[in-house]
């Protein structure tokens, strides 16, 4: 502590009659903020409205026959659709899960006849 009071006190010292305009210390501060804040857009709040305009449009998008993965892990195949929920099967068990659930289609109905 005393070392930083030894090293302020070297430095030079204050010029009588000279003080910082108060105008343009807070333009300064202002123009901080507004560039933290733009910073902030870009690194967080836009890369999540992309993905969730991506997640709302894959959820439109559901179709019977489609393989979807849930954000609880498991994978299943898309029996039926309704409004707010989804009928899947995975192995021998049937499911009926609520659509925000639905974190990636990992194969499309069409797809399969495709590849196989």
């Amino acid at each position: 502590m005393n070392l930083c009071l030894a090293l302020l006190a070297m430095g030079a010292p204050a010029q009588p009659g000279t003080q910082e305009n108060p105008t343009a210390a807070m333009l300064r501060t202002f123009g901080l903020m507004g560039g933290m804040l733009v910073i902030m857009y870009l690194i967080i709040i836009r890369p999540q409205r992309k993905r969730a305009k991506q997640l709302e449009s894959l959820l439109k998008n559901v179709k019977p026959g489609d393989k979807v993965l849930t954000s609880s892990g498991i994978i299943g195949t898309v029996i039926s659709v309704k409004d707010k929920s989804v009928s899947i099967r995975s192995a021998d068990s049937k499911f009926e899960i609520l659509k925000s659930t639905i974190s990636e289609i990992t194969e499309k109905a069409g797809d399969a006849a495709v590849q196989s």
